[in-house]
């Protein structure tokens, strides 16, 4: 790898965006390319797309019969949770176990704790301030879980302007129904609420904490990959 290529290589590892480094096999020419990047070599649009969404590196030809090895470097996937309850538990320990970074946000320390969440990033701040300072990306997936519209509603507009792929909240359809009502009466358009997963999780019957916790991350792990 050339040096130049690992610097811009190490710049976009640092502002957590997604690169694909391409290489052609047969001679070592190699181009640095982002997903949103406008770029001559059309061909590579759709197999650049695909491995970055599958996390997969892969080779590819081009139109030529040359191979090319497309080596994709994305950010770590996070989840953040808010609302320390006792679905967040098994939720935050699967997730870990599926490779994403969690954070759990909750203002209320006595539910926060490091006794609830052992290696757990924990932040005892409204969710909001939290989330304007964790910044979601692309890699990002957010679950609202207290029940609160104090805690969760402030939330949900930070995350409906941001790209994070994956939004989810906790509540029966009715609770869902009355939380876009008050998202609309605060300005969300219904594009932006249409990115809400309510009730959250995939519907297989969950009763437990832990078995909600299993719906929730095949739902993400669906919109993550298919």
């Amino acid at each position: 790898m050339k040096r130049e290529t690992l610097l811009k290589l190490l710049e976009a590892r640092a502002e957590k965006r997604a690169v694909v480094l391409a290489t052609r096999l047969t001679d070592d020419v190699e181009k640095l390319i982002e997903p949103t990047d406008s770029i001559e070599e059309k061909w590579l649009i759709e197999p650049i797309s695909e491995v970055v969404k599958s996390d997969k590196s892969r080779v590819v030809t081009d139109p030529d019969g040359a191979e090319w090895f497309l080596n994709v470097f994305n950010p770590p996937l996070r989840l953040i949770l808010v609302g320390a309850v006792h679905i967040a538990q098994p939720l935050a320990r699967m997730a870990a176990l599926a490779g994403y970074d969690v954070t759990v946000v909750d203002p209320r320390e006595a539910f926060a704790s490091e006794d609830r969440f052992p290696e757990v990033n924990l932040v005892n701040a409204w969710p909001d301030e939290a989330l304007r300072s964790l910044a979601p990306d692309a890699r990002t997936a957010i679950v609202t879980l207290t029940h609160d519209p104090k805690l969760d509603d402030p939330a949900l507009h930070v995350a409906l302007k941001s790209p994070c792929f994956y939004i989810g909240s906790l509540g029966s359809r009715k609770t869902h129904a009355a939380r876009l009502e008050r998202l609309a009466e605060a300005g969300c358009t219904r594009d932006e609420m249409a990115r809400i997963h309510g009730p959250v999780g995939l519907s297989i019957g969950a009763r437990s904490p832990a078995e909600i916790a299993i719906s929730i991350m095949a739902e993400i792990t669906g919109e993550l990959r298919t």
